[in-house]
């Protein structure tokens, strides 16, 4: 098994390279999907939630109302902390269940806070590949999917700098350009992944 984290700032078309890389046969373990999993109301990580930010988060059928978490969560240092000291644990605990379950092969976990819970090194990811756009451009993305660009900038300024993602990468993907350049970087570096993976081979 080859452990890799995938990462990138929010706009940057991370879910892009890992869809690409599932076409080419990794195995993509995605940090969103286990997020909205672990905060399900019958889940430990609920309460905690409602209890730290109290009970405007809920929305009128019980479960978690995101964007009103995320606008109380993102406000300040201090919360965006304390929203984390309560997710990250539970998520990297569903993580851990879902690589013991998974088969041999290349096993990419898409991380978009990889860097910013430090867990590099906790998860032992031998490759770590960082999706980069530039600012403006994840901008404009993102008001594309309806986010208002005050609140993109803020979540932007909320997450890792480009410098500290590239401080831990070992390939970083250009996803500033068009969908063919991109699919040529994920070519190159499929190959290389498949042979560090045929390198751990017995």
């Amino acid at each position: 098994m080859l452990l890799v984290g995938l990462t990138g700032g929010i706009g940057a078309g991370k879910s892009t390279v890992a869809a690409l890389l599932a076409e080419r046969g990794a195995v993509v373990l995605d940090a969103d999907q286990v997020a909205r999993e672990v905060v399900e109301p019958d889940q430990p990580a609920f309460a905690a939630l409602v209890e730290q930010f109290g009970p405007s988060i809920v929305d009128a059928d019980g479960r978690l109302d995101r964007q009103a978490l995320a606008n109380v969560a993102f406000a300040t240092p201090k919360s965006k902390a304390a929203l984390d000291a309560i997710t990250h644990p539970a998520i990297h605990a569903e993580f851990g269940r879902r690589m013991l379950e998974a088969p041999d092969g290349i096993i990419v976990l898409d991380v978009p806070l990889l860097v910013e819970s430090k867990t590099a090194a906790e998860r032992g990811y031998e490759v770590v590949i960082v999706v980069e756009a530039p600012e403006a451009l994840r901008l404009d993305r993102l008001e594309g999917r309806g986010v208002p660009r005050e609140d993109a900038q803020a979540r932007m300024r909320a997450q890792a700098t480009d410098e500290e993602r590239r401080a831990v990468a070992t390939h970083l993907i250009d996803n500033g350009a068009d969908q063919a350049a991109l699919v040529a970087q994920v070519d190159t570096l499929w190959t290389d992944l498949q042979s560090r993976h045929t390198t751990k081979q017995p």
